[in-house]
């Protein structure tokens, strides 16, 4: 049965994790899976009887490794399965869509090879709230620092698609999208709401737009 939150109450109170370096996916955005090792097919199926949700978790590679796997960072972001597909060679292609952070509160035993935790969301209540903020963000700031980020990192990109974003979906979309480390990846996780976010996102894209030294780049 399709998962559709109205409130911390309706969330589930243990989830599986998929530790995923580099993988950003944040409330209201959409990341495609290609799910083949066992554990991580047994934690899919399992998560379908439990509301067709669990978490994306960036491992830290600050943080001390675990028994159960490598250091996490605290703070990750449940997601549900709004798209499953199996090929013939067993591999499951999910797309899972962003509903609210969390924090790791606490890692509970592994099962069947995959980790556990219990998440605690109250940190992040607003992100249940997906009302569009007039102003939230500076749009043409953005889209101004997008351009010549996306000349230097050599992006194709629809345009006309992107100016009808709404600015939740823009800032979403890029932020999930553009191939920013892991920090920064988190850091985009982490913001506190939308308008960091994008503020973020904006210095981010302008500081990876400099040129290197030695590269030819024209305007477009």
């Amino acid at each position: 049965m399709p998962f559709h939150p109205t409130g911390l109450g309706t969330l589930p109170a243990e989830i599986a994790i998929f530790p995923l370096t580099g993988a950003l996916l944040l409330p209201g955005g959409r990341l495609p899976l290609n799910i083949f090792e066992p554990r991580y097919l047994a934690m899919v199926e399992a998560s379908l009887g439990n509301r067709r949700s669990f978490g994306m978790i960036q491992p830290d590679p600050a943080a001390v490794p675990t028994p159960n796997g490598p250091g996490l960072y605290r703070v990750g972001c449940l997601g549900r399965l709004s798209s499953f597909a199996e090929t013939e060679d067993g591999r499951l292609l999910i797309t899972l869509a962003g509903v609210i952070r969390f924090q790791v509160a606490e890692e509970l035993p592994m099962q069947d090879g995959y980790r556990r935790i219990r998440p605690d969301y109250a940190p992040f209540a607003q992100d249940l709230d997906r009302q569009p903020v007039p102003g939230a963000i500076d749009r043409a700031e953005l889209l101004s620092a997008l351009r010549p980020y996306f000349r230097v990192q050599g992006i194709e990109a629809n345009w006309e698609a992107i100016e009808r974003l709404d600015d939740q979906s823009l800032v979403t979309t890029l932020g999930m999208v553009c191939p920013f480390g892991v920090p920064e990846k988190q850091a985009l996780l982490e913001a506190p709401d939308l308008t960091a976010r994008a503020d973020m996102l904006v210095a981010m894209l302008r500081m990876d737009s400099l040129p290197v030294p030695g590269q030819d780049i024209r305007p477009s």
